[in-house]
């Protein structure tokens, strides 16, 4: 683990992810303005390409380690929501002038963990390391379902990780 590195759970209602800022992104469009929503394979590739534009049109325009460090975040944790989270994802993606912000909620409430890598068969558990070692910071958040708005009671469903890289 990175020695700057933070991973924490939260145990409260997450806000809502910031928006992106890509025009091109907007046309998979999630429940938030700017967010992108997709499944299986064909989302994730959707996602690498929205987080490539993205960062290409960020002023000033982040450095190519920290654009390809942002792209592979986004596909191991869009990777993980497809593979572990129930099928389906959003993605939000923000930035400061110091970070870049992944954020990629799915239905799944169980947090991700680390797993020894599988060198030989091929099913994985590089993913998560890999989201450590890039990221500053890592947040895991858990989703709510239900609320005033629908007239019934909030129960926890799903969650969000959030993953914060330097630019």
């Amino acid at each position: 683990m990175n020695s700057k590195q933070l991973t924490t759970y939260m145990t409260e209602q997450p806000t809502a992810p910031t928006p992106l800022t890509d025009p091109a992104s907007r046309a998979h469009a999630g429940p938030y303005p700017g967010t992108i929503r997709g499944r299986g394979a064909a989302g994730v590739l959707r996602a690498r390409k929205a987080a490539r534009a993205f960062a290409d049109h960020l002023s000033p325009a982040p450095g190519p380690d920290a654009a390809d460090s942002l792209v592979l975040v986004v596909s191991e944790l869009v990777t993980n929501a497809v593979r572990h989270g129930g099928g389906r994802y959003t993605l939000a993606l923000s930035a400061s002038p110091d970070t870049l912000t992944v954020a990629v909620a799915d239905r799944s409430s169980v947090r991700p963990s680390p797993r020894a890598p599988d060198t030989t068969g091929g099913t994985g558990g590089f993913g998560w390391h890999l989201v450590e070692l890039l990221a500053d910071e890592v947040t895991v958040m858990p989703g709510r379902v239900g609320g005033p708005s629908t007239g019934r009671r909030s129960a926890l469903r799903g969650k969000t990780v959030r993953a914060v890289l330097p630019r």
